[in-house]
């Protein structure tokens, strides 16, 4: 048995055989409606955290990241990749600090691996969630506010297995247009849970409305992902019921959770062959036009994007849909990892292991903007390319009508690989990538790319190193990722902000994050 310091994603088989198997099919067409468990009003989160502990999980653990279908292959060269060349990304670097570690989490239960690298910036603060401890920091110095701290802090004196356990598989998003942090958690032993609190105020150490949702029966709920949108907050999971049953997709009710009034969710069951769902999430002040669905996108094949459309009324739930998926075609594409047995495959210099990709998915977040005479969405995710991996990125366009790719580009090195980015958009229409470095040679680093509106299409510039590893990953199952986290201000609409894992010291499980802050020079701060 591995024990649960030694790695974070939970093995299904344990606590679900029991559980039977998800009627997928009689889902699918029809919605679900799920009653909160349990609601209240917290404490303010400064005066809860001092007495907060985390109780470890009765589930079992695997160090092996959840396959959720058959690898993606394409015989054909990748006919996007470019190696960005000419002078680095145009941007500014403001703040660049070290953001938690895997020490800091032995007094929340852990170390574990991956770190599920998590991070979100609000009025004035930035605050990094990374599996089972979060930390406030002071967006205009980078100092602490509050933390390190576990995560199940956000439901001290809830009660249940919210308060009690602290399973990882985190999101923390600021909802943009009514200035409130969302912190979001599943409970991964039975009866499966959603934990939900949302700020009162803008403060991410105030008080937060709090909530725990149920999910179906047996229904094990792996890599839960959050998309903030004006008449939900949406969510993805993939299914476990014991094997891979499909991605759930879920909106819950934003405007009573903001009030602290019941609320419920509305969900699909998707077949198995959708998985690792993103919903969109609203990055522009300017929201989409009144009743426009959120987005949800996957990998469809090794040409394809599904792209689906979650219409909610909580008020008739019947006449909730999720549609689609309308395909997306993308220049051909392979898996990364998809041939490794165990999907490690990013090399680092000796004595480090070899470390997996997750290029199985996209990678958090679908970041979305309304530019008045457009709407964009950007994604990207990780494919073979370059030494042996790039990060493939897209932007579509007008998704809500006529949606159709409007660029697309792998980002490669001949002798670095890349992986495991995140992607957004300024106000401006300048889009930044963020993602891991490595090689034989390279200690796995932190860089970006991105590009300004007048670049060529399909093109980054060359990228800046936001910071240098000085050691590698041994003896942690491989694991690396599960996701990192490109975010922008919501004050400027300028300034992004991205943190992500790397490694200071040669070891194993003691990762260390880095949270930096830039802009490009074309995005000016007034208005938008």
């Amino acid at each position: 048995m591995i024990s649960r310091n030694s790695v974070r994603t939970v093995f299904r088989a344990t606590c679900l055989t029991v559980m039977g198997t998800l009627p997928v099919s009689a889902l699918a067409d029809n919605p679900m409606v799920i009653h909160e468990v349990k609601r209240d009003r917290s404490q303010p989160l400064r005066d809860l955290a001092a007495s907060a502990q985390s109780v470890p999980s009765a589930a079992q653990q695997t160090p092996f990241p959840q396959r959720t279908g058959a690898a993606i292959t394409s015989s054909q060269p990748d006919p996007v990749a470019h190696v960005p060349s000419g002078a680095q990304v145009s941007v500014r670097v403001g703040l660049n600090f070290e953001g938690l570690s895997a020490a800091d989490t032995v007094a929340s239960g852990g170390p574990f691996v991956p770190p599920d690298t998590n991070g979100a910036v609000g009025a004035t603060q930035f605050v990094e969630w990374v599996n089972v401890t979060f930390e406030v920091f002071d967006k205009a110095t980078g100092a602490t506010v509050m933390g390190p701290t576990p995560g199940n802090a956000f439901w001290k004196g809830f009660g249940g297995t919210c308060e009690t356990h602290n399973d990882g598989d985190i999101i923390i998003q600021y909802d943009k247009s009514s200035g409130r942090w969302v912190a979001a958690q599943p409970v991964f032993s039975p009866p499966f849970l959603y934990c939900v609190a949302v700020s009162t105020t803008s403060d991410a150490t105030g008080s937060y409305n709090r909530y725990a949702f149920s999910l179906p029966a047996g229904a094990f709920p792996d890599y839960p992902k959050v998309g903030v949108w004006p008449d939900g907050y949406y969510a993805s999971f993939n299914i476990f019921s014991p094997s891979f049953a499909g991605a759930l997709a879920c909106a819950y009710d934003r405007s009573n959770m903001l009030a602290g009034n019941p609320a419920t969710a509305i969900c699909f069951q998707e077949p198995k062959s959708v998985g690792s769902l993103l919903p969109s999430d609203l990055d522009s002040k300017t929201p989409p036009a009144p009743g426009e669905p959120n987005f949800f996108v996957d990998l469809a094949d090794s040409t394809h994007l599904n792209l689906f459309r979650f219409h909610v009324d909580f008020a008739n739930p019947s006449n909730s849909s999720f549609s689609g998926p309308t395909l997306i075609g993308v220049a051909p594409f392979s898996e990364l990892c998809a041939r490794a047995t165990d999907r490690a495959c990013i090399p680092q210099p000796s004595p480090g292991e070899r470390v997996d990709s997750l290029g199985d998915r996209l990678m958090y977040r679908l970041a979305y903007r309304n530019f008045g005479d457009h709407e964009s969405l950007v994604a990207t995710h990780s494919v073979e390319g370059g030494a042996f991996s790039g990060v493939r990125w897209y932007e579509i366009r007008n998704p809500g009508s006529s949606p159709f790719l409007f660029q697309q580009g792998t980002v490669v090195d001949p002798s670095l690989d890349y992986w495991m980015g995140s992607i957004a958009m300024d106000k401006a229409g300048n889009i930044a990538l963020g993602f891991s470095v490595s090689s034989d040679s390279v200690d796995p680093s932190v860089a970006v790319v991105g590009r300004i509106p007048s670049d060529p299409l399909n093109r980054m510039e060359a990228p800046l190193f936001l910071v240098n590893g000085t050691g590698v990953q041994v003896n942690s199952f491989k694991r690396w990722g599960d996701y990192s986290s490109m975010s922008v201000d919501p004050e400027d609409g300028c300034t992004f902000w991205y943190s992500q894992e790397y490694y200071k010291t040669t070891g194993g499980f003691n990762w260390s994050t880095r949270i930096a802050a830039f802009k490009f020079d074309s995005c000016k701060t007034q208005g938008e």
